[in-house]
């Protein structure tokens, strides 16, 4: 493993939120069975990938320094 990433683009940090999550709903007694984790882990990924790169491109819209 010599890639580096972010935490928030790692697909197990986002499946074990996931899974956190949905047993914190059953805790509080909100029903999970019609909801398939895997894929709202893909979604959830899919979705603050895209937010990340909103940020980065407006960070640079903004930046006060020029690129070489």
């Amino acid at each position: 493993m010599d890639a580096i990433k972010s935490w928030y683009l790692s697909r197990t940090i986002w499946a074990s939120i996931v899974t956190i999550a949905m047993s914190l709903a059953g805790l509080f007694g909100i029903s999970t069975a019609g909801i398939d984790s895997s894929s709202l882990t893909d979604t959830l990924l899919q979705a603050i990938s895209g937010i990340a790169g909103m940020a980065a491109i407006i960070a640079r819209l903004f930046a006060t320094h020029q690129l070489k």
